[in-house]
């Protein structure tokens, strides 16, 4: 299946804000040593990129609404699925600063590998601020519990296997989780229990098709190109569709569930269990 491929490009632990290190304005051994070690970690930057910059949580968290719903799809959750481009670690193709990722994201790519996309101000602040941050600014505020405990919420309370699979077992109707835990941080699985509308993926969302034939089908999309999509329906079907053969092709903009009713000591021991899926050893 052919995917757009676009030419967009560890972990700041945060509490209001991400700061970038400033430069060093003595002169001497030590300053050397300093840009030595700047430029061995990030060799595309410029020293104006190194100015202080300050990215607040607030401003990560409205990137992250806008990172899923406009660039997952193709980047990727963890920004590493265009080749050459590991937006979550840094790793661009051309960009260099805040304002080269600005002006990539604003005109889009050449040759149209890249859409522009217009943006408000906020929402661009909060994209750049998402990936500097590397998309994960809350991890060392997410508290993880039992592993064991988890797993029962998981099967009963929380609902949450009546519509995922682990290791074989359950609907295909969600996600399969069986190796989540090697893929998604605790940050991000929490977002995705707390605030289910603003954590979910643009790929994952459930779909209604209506074919030619008048037949109605409910699912999730598991891929989509400019010609066709790919869903798994309501019956745990593969199946995959032309849209040139779909009378209506509608995409919600909700997930199926609601957010967790858990409390936060349940939620943190869904987590821990959630972290332990690491596939079939």
């Amino acid at each position: 299946m052919a995917r757009r491929q676009d030419p967009c490009g560890e972990q700041y632990p945060m509490n209001s804000a991400v700061t970038k290190p400033r430069s060093p304005v003595r002169p001497g051994g030590l300053a050397v040593v300093f840009w030595l070690a700047i430029l061995a970690v990030m060799p595309l930057a410029r020293a104006q990129d190194l100015a202080d910059h300050q990215y607040t949580s607030e401003a990560v968290q409205a990137g992250l609404r806008v990172y899923n719903r406009e660039c997952a799809l193709c980047h990727g959750p963890q920004g590493d699925l265009v080749s050459g481009i590991n937006l979550r670690t840094q790793q661009f193709r051309t960009a260099q600063s805040d304002a080269d990722i600005r002006e990539i994201v604003r005109r889009g790519a050449a040759q149209g590998q890249m859409p522009a996309f217009n943006l408000s101000d906020n929402e661009m602040n909060g994209v750049v601020a998402y990936i500097r941050a590397g998309f994960d600014p809350d991890a060392t505020a997410v508290r993880i519990g039992d592993a064991a405990s988890g797993e029962a919420l998981f099967r009963g309370k929380g609902e949450c296997a009546d519509c995922h699979r682990v290791n074989g077992v359950g609907p295909r109707t969600a996600p399969d989780l069986s190796a989540i835990g090697t893929v998604r941080s605790a940050a991000s699985l929490q977002r995705n229990l707390l605030d289910p509308a603003g954590a979910i993926l643009p790929i994952n969302r459930p779909v209604r098709l209506v074919t030619r034939n008048e037949e109605t089908v409910l699912g999730r999309r598991l891929n989509e190109d400019t010609y066709t999509v790919q869903v798994i329906d309501s019956n745990e079907r593969l199946r995959s569709f032309r849209k040139s053969d779909l009378v209506s092709y509608e995409v919600s903009m909700q997930p199926s569930k609601q957010p967790t009713t858990l409390s936060s000591d349940e939620v943190a021991d869904v987590l821990a269990y959630l972290l332990s899926l690491r596939g079939l050893q």
